[in-house]
Formats: structure tokens, sequence, C-alpha cells
């Protein structure tokens, strides 16, 4: 939407649901976990109290701090949907899985660090182990984990699911992306903004001419662009004129790696220049598609099971070898594994929950797009609302005083991931 010298554009009614593809699929997985660990611990602690076996209770209760980590998921997930078109929520509920992984990722480091203490006193003070009874529970563990495992896995890679939004109607085709796009040659003939334009697909050179009136005057059959790819095929790009730029009628083929060459002009007032183009590897804007909340229910797990296999390992050393020491060097390992993932988990979501940028190669081809129509970014904020779901606020200032909002609002659906989108164009002046 429009303020200020801008040009006003209508805002019709919209919702604000920014949850992820497999929000309501994630959840399902999340309780079928739920259900399964609650079983095994009352097994275990049923089994426990019957034959008098205090490793068997121990890790019962242990099962129930695995549920109840499940549980924070699950609760979470009902929560995100249950509210999601509550007006109090400003941009909806997107967020609340990130909050509920920030929260999994700090019980995860308090877990890392009570399992680090028991494991120095253990191998400060040794106590005896019953290795068969602790290397049969470990397996238990293990196989539960393996089976949770798999009740979660695919949940952590959920794709946009092409939401639509008042502020930002379908889907163009994709951008693809590469950083280096938008360039500046100044020559005899006055300045020159090169750009690939992807609008469409395959994409073409757009060339936008910036003189004063003592300059020679320049017609697009006075510039040339030729193309020198790997291997030396070359191509020729002819211009035409294309309302306020010049554009190719050839089309760019992929990939745009290449030297392109540069003449303008010919003869003794003839200007030649030579360009590089590398295409921008992992260019996908993917990360903010992760659900964190899966990915933190699925933490715990792989937690879990790595603990058990660190475990089985150490008994194993101990009950085999007589190497006793190994079953607390092993729990010291994987403290520091399960806290390792911890900060990994404590840093993506913080990140979110604090608004911070989650896809800087997109804002570099928010501001390249609008470089290309001769107009610059004055302000850009762009942030996560939800798996899959990014907002923008875009302040642009315009030489062209007829192009509005709803210009640029249509210019950036060639971004799937925005699902929110606001545009604020002023008026730079006559150029």
């Amino acid at each position: 939407m429009s303020t200020g010298d801008s040009h006003a554009v209508p805002v019709p009614e919209h919702d604000h649901v920014f949850l992820g593809e497999g929000h309501d699929r994630n959840a399902r997985k999340t309780w079928s976990v739920i259900v399964l660990c609650t079983v095994v611990m009352v097994v275990e602690i049923a089994g426990g109290v019957h034959f008098g076996s205090l490793a068997l209770i121990a890790d019962g209760m242990h099962m129930s701090t695995h549920a109840a980590a499940m549980l924070i998921a699950a609760l979470a997930y009902g929560y995100a949907r249950k509210h999601a078109s509550d007006p109090r929520f400003s941009f909806g509920t997107g967020k609340v899985g990130d909050l509920a992984g920030f929260s999994s990722a700090i019980i995860l480091a308090m877990i890392a660090l009570l399992i680090g203490y028991e494991a120095v006193d253990r191998l400060l003070h040794p106590v005896r182990i019953d290795f068969d009874q602790a290397i049969a529970i470990a397996f238990l563990g293990l196989g539960v984990n393996v089976i949770s495992a798999w009740l979660l896995s695919g949940g952590d890679h959920a794709h946009h699911h092409g939401h639509h939004h008042a502020h930002h109607h379908g889907h163009g085709a994709a951008a693809h992306g590469h950083a280096d796009e938008i360039r500046t040659i100044d020559t005899p003939y006055g300045r020159l903004r090169l750009s690939i334009f992807e609008h469409g697909v395959p994409p073409r050179f757009q060339v936008r001419h910036f003189q004063d009136a003592a300059m020679p005057a320049l017609r697009p059959g006075d510039l040339v662009l030729t193309t020198l790819r790997e291997g030396g095929a070359r191509q020729r790009f002819t211009l035409r004129a294309a309302g306020d730029c010049w554009e190719s009628v050839e089309e760019i083929p992929e990939p745009h790696a290449f030297e392109l060459g540069v003449e303008v002009g010919t003869g003794a007032a003839g200007f030649v220049t030579t360009l590089h183009y590398e295409e921008e590897a992992g260019h996908a804007h993917g990360d903010h598609h992760r659900d964190h909340n899966m990915r933190a229910a699925f933490v715990h797990v792989a937690a879990d099971a790595a603990v058990s296999i660190l475990a089985i390992l150490g008994l194993a050393a101990g009950k085999y070898f007589g190497l006793n020491f190994m079953d607390p060097v092993m729990g010291i390992v994987g403290a520091l594994v399960i806290a390792n993932w911890s900060f990994g988990l404590v840093r993506d979501t913080g990140a979110i929950l604090l608004d911070m940028n989650p896809d800087g190669p997109l804002s570099r081809d928010i501001s390249a797009l609008v470089a290309a129509q001769g107009d610059q970014v004055r302000d850009l904020h762009l942030w996560r609302l939800g798996p899959g779901h990014l907002g923008a606020i875009v302040g642009v200032r315009s030489r062209d005083a007829a192009r509005d909002a709803s210009y640029y609002q249509r210019l950036f659906e060639r971004f799937d991931a925005l699902s929110h989108v606001t545009v604020e164009v002023t008026s730079a002046g006559p150029a």
C-alpha cells in the first residue's frame, strides 16, 4: 500500500494465515510419537515395578520427558491452527512454531548440561553397571527413537503451498537470481543500465539509456551485445524499443554464465567493454520453508537416538573389554552433540523471532528488479511470517509518476515466497 507522496491503492479485505504447507500433517505425526512414547513409558515403568528393575523405571521416566518435549510441538501446532485468523495477531500465527522450536532448543540445552554433569560425576565416581540390562534398555530406546524418527520424517522440508494474499496474488515465473545482473556502464553516449529481465522464461537483456542533451544520439541499432560462453560459442543480440527501455529480440538461454561484449557506436567514437556473468549457485530461497517446530521435535528424537547409540558403544566397551570408563565418556560426547544441535536451533529460531532478514539473495533480487525499471529502493524490510511465507515492506523512489504501488506489487508476483507485500512509491522528480 502506498503512503506519503505515493499513489494510493485500495486495500481489499484479506486474511493473515501464514501456516506451513504440512502444518496439520506434521501435527498428526507429532501426536503419533506422543502416543508411542506414552505406551513405552507405561510398559517400562510397569515392568520395572513388577521385576524390581530400577533401570527400567528410570528409562520409563526418561521416556516421559521425551513425550513432554513432543507435547510442546503438538500444542504449538494446535494453537497456531486455532488462532490462525485471530485479528489480535497482526501477521498471523505462523511464528508460533518457531517460538516452540526455540523453547525446545532451551530444553535440549538443559538436557545436554544434565547428561554432561552426570557423565563427569560417573567418571570421577564410578558405579557398578549391570551391562546386560543396560544394553537391552539402550537398544529398546534406540528402537523407539528410530520408529519416532520414521513417523516424523519429511516434516522438516515442507514446501510453500501457493498462498494467495490481498497484497500479492498469483505467482509468476520463478526468478533465477543473479546478484550481479544489474550493470551500469558510462560511455561517450551516456550512461547505460543493463539488466537481465526474467519476468518471462527464458529471459532477455534490457537496457536503459540516460544521456545529456550535448551527447551524441543513440539508437537501439547502435548498441550490440554479444555473449561468449565456455567452449567458444558466441551469440549476438539485437535490441528493439520496448516501452521505457530497449530489449533484446533474442532470448538468453540458460545458464547465465558468460562473457558479455558491449559495443556502442562505431568508428573513433565507438566504445567497447566486456562484462562477466556467473550463475549464482544455490539460490533457491529455500531455507525460509523450514518448519522449525517439526525440526525441534526431530532433533529431540535424533538426540535420544544418538545417546542410545553412544551408550551401546560405551556399555559394550565396558562389558567386553573392561573399559568401564567408556560409558561416561560416551555420555560426555553425547552431551556435546546435543549441545551443538541445541545451539543451531537457538540460532535459527532466535533470528526468526527477532525478525532478521531470512533471505539475503531475495533482498538483492528485489533491489535489482526495481533498479532494472530505472528506479531505486530507498527502504526494504524482509521477514518471515511462517514456514514458506515472507513479508516485505518496500519503499521505492521512482522517476516515473505513472508508477504506483500496484505496478510494483504486480512486478513482485514473480517471487513465490512473498505472501504479504506492502509497497510505498515516492517521486524522485524528473531525471
